[in-house]
């Protein structure tokens, strides 16, 4: 089983960042990817960035260039530094590790809401 516990979301203005953190415990293994998604209010839940076990990274045309995902393998956490943040921004969050040894295997975090003021 692996448990993911994100942090880092609240209330910023446009133009602002934000990073998000989370960690992750129970089964992992470094050579599995890792992203974030978001999800606005009645919508389904969007890819954001990607990560994966080697640090090649990829995201949605809305956030490149704004957006930073890393990870730390030795803390087994992953990161998404969110700059010149925009009102359109505004979503819950959420950290996705994904176990490539068995199925694959989705694993997700609680959800982190992010608000970004205009």
């Amino acid at each position: 089983q692996v448990q993911l516990v994100e942090s880092g979301g609240g209330l910023v203005q446009a133009g602002g960042s934000l990073r998000l953190s989370c960690a992750a415990s129970g089964s992992i293994s470094s050579i599995n990817p890792m992203a974030w998604y978001r999800q606005f209010p009645e919508k389904q839940r969007e890819l954001v960035a990607t990560i994966t076990g080697s640090g090649d990274t990829n995201y949605a045309a809305s956030v490149k260039g704004r957006f930073t995902i890393s990870r730390d393998n030795m803390k087994n956490t992953v990161y998404l530094q969110m700059n010149s943040l925009k009102p359109e921004d505004t979503a819950v969050y959420y950290c996705n590790y994904r176990d490539i040894r068995v199925g694959p295997r989705d694993y997700w975090g609680q959800g982190t809401q992010v608000i970004v003021s205009s």
